[in-house]
């Protein structure tokens, strides 16, 4: 098998991202281990770190978004950036650490035994944040519909207030307009 050098494996969490570099000294494999924190000035300690090191192969496992910064950060450089989807990375049952994590993802890594995951580029994952953000905002107008309605129901307005008509009314409040109440509103 083709063997990647120098490369390295990250694992990456909320506050910090162990690293493992794989680099050849005097034809030996020899492993750096270091941990940043993951603010912007240390991520891009990593990046020079890694520039300096002339890494050329980056693999991390996609947990959570944790990720994302980090992949944001050293994808300016010049690496080759592998994401692993966790589940295909897993480590044998045994001790687990941050340390042995960084380690396992650089092996795997270093012999080409990593899937990589699809990242789209920019303006794809800009595209898609705008998606879902309008799908959320609009989950939550429909369940504030539903809870005006239900309000209503208790009420005991439904007959003399159409639903659509509430919700008519209520939408200009939100904005910060006085409500124009229809003939049919004003008579309840």
């Amino acid at each position: 098998m083709e063997v990647l050098y120098p490369c390295c494996g990250l694992d990456v969490y909320k506050e910090t991202v162990v690293t493992c570099m794989r680099l050849v000294i005097d034809g030996k494999v020899v492993k750096q281990v270091r941990t940043f924190s993951t603010t912007t000035a240390r991520l891009m300690s990593l990046s020079e770190w890694l520039t300096a090191n002339a890494c050329t192969h980056i693999a991390m496992e996609a947990t959570g978004v944790y990720w994302k910064p980090v992949w944001h950060i050293l994808s300016d450089g010049d690496f080759a950036m592998v994401l692993a989807n966790a589940a295909h990375v897993k480590n044998v049952p045994g001790r687990k650490s941050d340390v042995k994590d960084a380690d396992w993802v650089s092996d795997l890594l270093a012999h080409g035994l990593i899937r990589p995951s699809f990242v789209p580029d920019s303006p794809t994952q800009e595209m898609r944040t705008l998606l879902r953000t309008r799908k959320q905002l609009t989950r939550e107008k429909v369940s504030h519909i539903q809870r005006i309605q239900k309000t209503l129901e208790d009420a005991n307005m439904t007959r003399s207030i159409c639903s659509r008509e509430a919700v008519r009314y209520s939408e200009p409040q939100v904005r910060g307009n006085e409500p124009a109440m229809s003939r049919r509103t004003a008579k309840v």
